[in-house]
């Protein structure tokens, strides 16, 4: 084989691989599975997963157990430390499959991992330092072992988070030069990396399908703070995304949306899910002709 015709070869194998790699876990769960998702998280998994990702789940017709390990602001070098501590330090929040939610305060990690045999489990950084892969190198492979270790048959997921609001108060902002753009694209970044070095290949693009949102009618209005989502259509949003990821089937046209939330809205948050999971490292713009036709109806 000439040295051309081996590149070509190559690359287009390299494609083919990151295209496969990047799709939904799956075509579609078998909805008589009950599907186990553990966040360990802060305030952003608070945000994405408490609210509506259960529902979309039985909207569909799928079971489905979805728990927070939640600690405001938790970085990972906070998770590492109570790790390595086995520190009683969160609340742990879980939604069973009826849906209702229960707390329990001063939890460890290593009940949390051990209480369900996890189908999913993710991790992410504090969003301040979500686009600073320095940040990383320190605390996420020892917190993949740890989870590795305690739920092995659980598969490891990264949540993207999302850029800051134009306009916020939040002090973590300078560390982008107080741009959206630029903490986004450091966000992206920072994902490949977590992808290629660490080897966490499933990625929950809530990042992206945020900015996607953002190039909608919407315009930059997600944030009810300027960091933490807007508890409509911004949690919709990110709930959509994992929903989609997960579960291998298209949000676009699921029925569930939250009371107040309007048809054409929930339906941008369903968009910007769908379009973020399929291009998960560039944003779609919702603002052409092509999407406001899907939304204008």
């Amino acid at each position: 084989m000439n040295t051309s015709r081996f590149v070509r070869l190559t690359g287009l194998l390299f494609t083919l691989f990151v295209f496969v790699s990047l799709q939904p876990l799956c075509a579609a769960l078998p909805r008589h599975k009950v599907v186990k998702i553990l966040a360990i998280g802060n305030s952003f998994s608070e945000d994405a997963v408490e609210q509506y990702l259960h529902e979309l789940a039985a909207a569909d017709g799928y079971q489905a157990v979805v728990a927070n390990m939640y600690i405001g602001g938790c970085s990972l070098e906070k998770h590492y430390n109570n790790m390595q501590a086995d520190a009683p330090a969160y609340r742990y929040r879980k939604i069973g499959t009826d849906g209702r939610m229960h707390e329990v305060k001063e939890y460890r990690l290593s009940q949390a991992l051990a209480d369900e045999d996890w189908d999913y489990v993710s991790l992410q950084q504090v969003s301040h330092l979500s686009g600073m892969p320095q940040t990383y190198e320190a605390y996420l492979p020892a917190l993949m072992d740890y989870v590795k270790r305690l739920a092995p048959h659980a598969r490891l997921l990264w949540h993207q988070t999302w850029a800051y609001a134009r306009v916020n108060k939040h002090g973590g902002f300078k560390n982008y030069g107080s741009s959206q753009e630029a903490m986004y694209d450091a966000i992206i970044s920072t994902t490949k990396l977590v992808r290629k070095q660490y080897g966490i290949r499933t990625i929950i693009p809530c990042g992206t399908a945020i900015q996607n949102a953002r190039t909608s009618y919407l315009g930059d209005n997600l944030c009810r703070d300027g960091f933490h989502l807007d508890k409509l259509v911004g949690r919709y949003t990110a709930a959509c995304t994992w929903y989609e990821r997960i579960f291998g089937r298209k949000v676009v046209g699921n029925a569930y949306r939250p009371a107040g939330l309007e048809p054409d809205r929930a339906l941008v948050a369903q968009w910007a899910a769908h379009t973020a999971v399929r291009h998960p490292y560039r944003v779609t713009n919702l603002g052409t002709d092509k999407y406001r036709r899907k939304f204008m109806r």
